[in-house]
């Protein structure tokens, strides 16, 4: 019984959850909470731990009842091209900006992939980075820079 229920994917992805869920409610409880309609730097991020906790604990009774079983297969490829991918965002966000560096970010982790296809990669790219930089840049007003062009 143990052994299956260490095994299975959703056990552990519930109990990831749960663990963010709690620790993200633990570290905002420093935070004012406010109210509903004058919510305090501690509203939101409590809510969303409550949020990740609840489906963390869904997710883990699937996990007792499930049998799909953790599959052993590691990519190399995927565990080096993901941070480089990821570093080379954070990098490249100020020089050349947000859009670009968002789109070589998806592209970049796609290609992670054994199942990477430039074309759909880049499609989905566009359409992703065209929803961040409505939601990011001009929804909520972070100070990137949307295209840095060369001078």
């Amino acid at each position: 019984m143990w052994s299956n229920l260490f095994g299975s994917k959703d056990f552990w992805a519930g109990l990831m959850l749960i663990a963010l869920g709690g620790t993200t409610v633990l570290v905002s409880r420093a935070y004012p909470m406010g109210t509903v309609l004058r919510m305090g730097a501690g509203y939101f991020p409590t809510v969303l731990g409550g949020i990740l906790i609840v489906f963390g604990l869904i997710l883990l009774i699937k996990g007792v009842r499930s049998t799909d079983r953790i599959e052993p297969n590691w990519s190399p490829r995927a565990l080096v091209v993901i941070p480089v991918t990821l570093i080379l965002f954070g990098l490249l966000v100020e020089r050349i900006g947000f859009a670009p560096s968002l789109l070589m970010l998806i592209v970049g982790s796609a290609a992670a992939s054994s199942e990477f296809r430039l074309l759909e990669a880049v499609a989905v790219g566009a359409v992703l980075t065209a929803l961040c930089v409505v939601v990011f840049i001009w929804g909520l007003g972070l100070p990137y820079p949307l295209l840095v062009l060369p001078r």
